[in-house]
């Protein structure tokens, strides 16, 4: 028997180190959403903020400066959630980039 020198390639990913960067295409991003409640009225809500932030001191610091009403809401698949009284969404993407939690590149503000 002849012995051969080498190796089977294994499954090799090219992105598995691009996965702990800070490159573009991976970083996550906070969605902030409104959506029509009723009549004139409207909800605003902001998803994807890092698990190790205090939702509820965040909560606490946006409404007192916005002077809305809001709570914490915990969801299956999105996991926690802000929701905001009335259209936040310029004043909320302001107040995470000032506030330092988050970089303005990685804010996406939808609605109408």
């Amino acid at each position: 028997m002849v012995e051969l020198d080498f190796q089977i390639p294994s499954a090799f990913d090219p992105f598995a180190d691009a996965k702990d960067s800070d490159a573009p295409g991976t970083k996550e991003y906070v969605h902030i959403r409104v959506q029509q409640r009723n009549g004139k009225k409207c909800l605003t809500t902001v998803q994807g903020l890092k698990k190790e932030f205090s939702y509820e001191k965040i909560l606490k610091d946006v409404k007192k400066e916005f002077c809305c009403n809001g709570n914490v809401v915990q969801d299956k698949e999105l996991g926690k959630i802000i929701q905001l009284q009335g259209d936040q969404r310029k004043n909320v993407s302001q107040f995470l980039v000032q506030a330092g939690l988050v970089k303005k590149d990685q804010i996406k503000i939808h609605g109408f």
